[in-house]
């Protein structure tokens, strides 16, 4: 059995880190969570934060999807 991966997703904001541990499987949770976060008015994280972290992540998603085919291009 393969060990799952576990992608650390980051934002440094002056004085501030916002560190974010997901895998595979949490994607959709963490998408909610960069939501809430945004929503709750005694953080400095921002909608464009959330907005431009979750383009990061669907990006990585995309990307992981991507797989070989063969010699002639690659196929999802």
């Amino acid at each position: 059995m393969m060990p799952k991966e576990v992608n650390v997703l980051a934002l440094v904001k002056g004085g501030e880190r916002f560190v974010f541990l997901y895998d595979s499987t949490s994607v959709d949770t963490l998408l909610d969570q960069l939501g809430q976060h945004a929503a709750d008015p005694d953080l400095t994280f921002t909608w464009y934060d959330a907005a431009v972290l979750s383009q990061r992540v669907r990006k990585i998603r995309e990307e992981s999807e991507i797989v070989p085919d063969d010699v002639t291009g690659y196929s999802r």
